[in-house]
């Protein structure tokens, strides 16, 4: 008899996960459509509160393989009162580092617990946007799309943010100041950066991109009270690796997350002055987390003052969604399929066939699109000239 363990790790279930999220992501995004054109020209409040509804619905599908599917465990640090007060409670820019492949799901693992995963949202590519599901989601859900021009992003920065942040409910906005993702060749070319203009060297970050930073404080002030600094590491002995196929395959990650909540006034309004500050809350975030790969403990060497710890328990809601979506999803493909067969239907069946391999394809590159491997270029040795300073 096959183990439950031996199931999780079948391509076939790995199949009717994919099959579920763009089934259902297909369906959510045309209720968002609808949402756009129908609701948002007459009441933009119903719009943003019923919009919540349809990202949550999405996104914590993916939320499910994590915490339901995979049984990972999430740890997180914060000051008391902070966490009982504020958490989920407010707007926050959140300020993250990008090391590893699925740091943006741990992020919406935090979001979930607290009950903004709906009203999460990011700075991301423009390009972005025309990718199916996710991309045309975000898009229909307002996220801030940059060009990577700076001359051309702050006028879109200062658009967009006053109306991610005049959602009715709190909303929390990811900045990854580092600009892309950690990997050995881009923490080289920001060495190198660094060391040639005598700025602190940075043994787990990339130097971070201040001006988008900067361009970012002017519109968020007197709307956006706080942010959030996320530190986030695994334990470098932690056997089962960081990555999307880890969780398909149903073996749960332990990511431990420090978040730290600074409010907003504390940032220096001269433009020259906050890049400085971002600047030594990453030389800050850097002893955090060398004190955590190399003491276990992000406190025991990095100088900040010790705070609890929580481990939540996943939430029931995106069980309950997926499994929703995955009967719905499952019961029109199969059934479609068998009256195809019965009905000797042989051009309906093939094409259904075909179908079912393309959704196998994408699932296999949105797996893909994860690696740190397949990480973009931008802050590697060949784009550092052009890098924000």
């Amino acid at each position: 008899m096959v183990s439950l363990a031996k199931l999780k790790q079948l391509r076939l279930i790995h199949l009717c996960i994919a099959l579920t999220f763009f089934t259902s992501g297909v369906c959510i995004n045309l209720i968002q459509l609808l949402m756009h054109i129908f609701i948002k020209p007459i009441d933009k409040r119903l719009f943003r509160k019923l919009m919540y509804y349809a990202c949550y619905s999405l996104y914590s599908q993916i939320v499910f393989v994590a915490d339901w599917y995979a049984g990972s465990k999430m740890s997180v640090y914060m000051d008391e009162d902070d966490y009982k007060k504020y958490a989920g409670k407010e707007h926050v820019l959140l300020i993250m580092n990008h090391k590893y492949e699925i740091d943006w799901l741990n992020g919406w693992m935090i979001c979930d617990k607290v009950n903004v995963l709906g009203n999460c949202k990011a700075y991301a590519k423009k390009a972005i946007r025309y990718v199916p599901i996710i991309g045309w989601g975000w898009w229909l859900a307002e996220f801030v799309f940059l060009n990577r021009n700076f001359d051309q992003d702050k006028t879109i920065i200062t658009e967009q943010l006053k109306v991610v942040f005049s959602y009715p409910d709190p909303t929390w906005l990811l900045l990854n100041a580092e600009g892309t993702r950690f990997t050995p060749a881009k923490h080289e070319a920001s060495v190198k950066f660094a060391q040639e203009r005598g700025m602190p060297v940075l043994k787990h970050h990339l130097i971070p991109r201040t001006k988008g930073f900067t361009a970012s404080l002017a519109p968020i002030r007197g709307l956006c009270p706080v942010i959030y600094d996320i530190n986030l590491a695994y334990r470098p002995d932690d056997p089962t690796p960081a990555t999307m196929l880890s969780l398909l395959n149903g073996k749960g990650v332990q990511p431990h997350m420090l978040m730290r909540r600074i409010p907003l006034e504390q940032v220096p309004e001269d433009e020259k002055e906050a890049a400085k500050w971002l600047q030594d809350l990453f030389v800050e975030k850097d002893r955090i987390i060398d004190s955590f790969l190399e003491t276990g403990s992000f406190f025991k060497t990095s100088g900040v003052k010790e705070v609890p710890m929580y481990v939540r328990k996943p939430r029931l809601s995106s069980l309950l969604n997926f499994c929703a979506w995955a009967i719905f999803s499952m019961s029109l493909i199969f059934s479609y399929l068998i009256n195809s067969l019965v009905a000797a239907n042989w051009t309906a069946f093939i094409t259904s066939l075909s179908i079912l391999a393309l959704f196998y394809f994408m699932m296999g590159q949105a797996i893909k699109s994860t690696q740190i491997s397949k990480a973009s270029n931008y802050g590697s040795a060949a784009t550092e000239k052009t890098s924000t300073k």
